[in-house]
């Protein structure tokens, strides 16, 4: 079995920083793509940004200069630093990670459970 645990989520003021981190652990001989994206009441989830195993990154234009992912591929762990925070940020942030498992051919998605981040006016 995988999972993904969160951590790092919380309260803080506009214009403050925030530091996600997302660690994958359990069986797992490959870990591909690793996102996060976020989710309001009423709303769908929307990706936030994403990272390839080999490093490539991509950002949805709402958080781009502000938001950097980046990864460690020897922890399996994913983080998004979140800088210039603004209310419209908050939000329950899920990791995604595709990960492929030791005697398996294909790949899987796998889901963390959520953390919370609030930003305050």
């Amino acid at each position: 079995q995988v999972q993904l645990v969160e951590s790092g989520g919380g309260l803080v003021q506009s214009g403050g920083s925030l530091r996600l981190s997302c660690a994958a652990s359990g069986s797992i001989f490959r870990v591909n793509a690793m996102n996060w994206y976020r989710q309001t009441p009423g709303k769908q989830r929307e990706l936030v940004a994403g990272i390839t195993s080999g490093g490539s990154t991509n950002y949805a234009d709402s958080v781009k200069g502000r938001f950097t992912i980046s990864r460690d591929n020897a922890k399996n762990t994913v983080y998004l630093q979140m800088n210039s925070l603004k209310p419209e940020d908050t939000a329950g942030y899920y990791c995604y990670a595709d990960i492929q498992m030791p005697g398996f051919s294909t790949t899987r998605v796998y889901w963390g459970q959520g953390t919370q981040v609030t930003v305050s006016s």
